[in-house]
């Protein structure tokens, strides 16, 4: 019993010394799991947490946007379709049939993930714009679908006064901190995978990719399903949080902040997204705190998003990510940028 308990620990060390601790990107990342995970211990104030509760949702969010468009090159400008529809089908089956929302949450995500293969199929045959319009089209056809029927979905108000996870701030802290870490590392995971490097193939060139056997639009769908079962279930648990499921789940705004958010920190990479995330999003909140500026807060939070894509063009996690790290020219595995030599081959990595 007590070999059982010692191996696995001393296995994750050597795991966290050769992996993790090696690389200062990692390190940061681990710091920063590590603290948010325990500000609750030393900081409850119930404002900071609800905020960091809605940017740990929108990193979720933010994070299936870039799986999609940035790993796949399926770029969607209506990205806010999956999100209002997993916070539709979740509020709807809470409301209505009263279940529980730790049922009608994966409900939801199943609901949008769905909906993202649905919509995959006609999409197959757009490139380019045409894609983005017509993923910009999709929202609006559902928010005037429920307009429509506004016994059922409660029309331009929504629906309100819905079941709560749990009752508790913290606890609910907790669920969507470790939700966003959890589904991210997934996504990223994903990412990293050998399907990743198919999306990767059809992104760069899909008659390339086409030609080589694969097989392109079986992996655009599932591109699609993916991104919409994670996105639906960040608006699934948003609208649990604010007990509203309403049409600013599926606004045009929210499809392009998560476009903002992803350019921001750094397409392709997950932790981007993320990055830009709990930097914009708690960046406006705190702007509005003050009187003097609240008006021009969301200008303010533009010029800090043009002064990056202007200096930082590739984005903010790839461009520090190129000052703290070197790029091995044989392997390319990353080391310290302060090594002379690659940790992994002993290759030379500056001249």
């Amino acid at each position: 019993m007590r070999q059982f308990t010692l191996v696995p620990a001393s296995r994750l060390w050597v795991y966290v010394r050769t992996e993790v601790l090696v690389l200062p990107s990692r390190l940061l990342v681990l710091l920063f799991a590590g603290g948010l995970l325990l500000l609750p211990v030393v900081y409850d104030d119930p404002y900071v947490l609800r905020v960091l509760v809605l940017t740990s949702i929108m990193a979720i969010y933010a994070a299936s946007w870039d799986l999609l468009s940035s790993y796949s090159g399926q770029i969607s400008f209506g990205h806010a379709m999956y999100f209002g529809v997993g916070a539709y089908v979740s509020a709807l089956t809470s409301y209505h049939l009263g279940w529980t929302p730790w049922l009608t949450i994966p409900i939801g995500s199943l609901g949008a993930a769905a909906t993202g293969y649905l919509i995959g199929i006609p999409c197959l045959r757009l490139r380019g714009s045409y894609l983005s319009l017509a993923t910009l089209a999709f929202p609006l056809i559902v928010l005037g679908v429920l307009f429509m029927v506004p016994d059922l979905s409660g029309g331009e108000l929504g629906i309100s006064g819905l079941q709560p996870l749990v009752r508790s701030r913290v606890a609910y802290y907790y669920i969507s901190v470790v939700s966003m870490l959890g589904l991210c590392a997934i996504m990223w995971q994903i990412g990293d995978s050998h399907t990743g490097l198919i999306l990767h193939a059809i992104r760069e060139d899909e008659v390339a990719a086409r030609a080589s056997g694969i097989n392109t639009p079986r992996y655009k769908l599932l591109a699609f399903a993916l991104s919409g079962l994670f996105a639906g279930f960040a608006g699934a648990l948003y609208t649990h949080f604010l007990r509203i499921a309403g049409p600013s789940t599926l606004e045009v705004a929210l499809s392009f902040q998560a476009v903002i958010w992803g350019i921001f920190g750094g397409v392709a990479t997950i932790y981007g997204p993320v990055a830009g995330v709990f930097i914009l999003y708690p960046l406006t909140e705190a702007l509005g705190m003050f009187a003097e500026i609240s008006k021009y807060r969301l200008l303010l939070a533009a010029v800090v998003v043009l002064l990056v894509l202007l200096f930082m063009p590739e984005g903010v996690t790839p461009w520090i990510r190129e000052k703290i790290e070197a790029e091995c020219p044989r392997c390319k595995a990353r080391s310290i940028a302060t090594r002379r030599a690659c940790r992994i081959c002993g290759a030379a990595l500056r001249g």
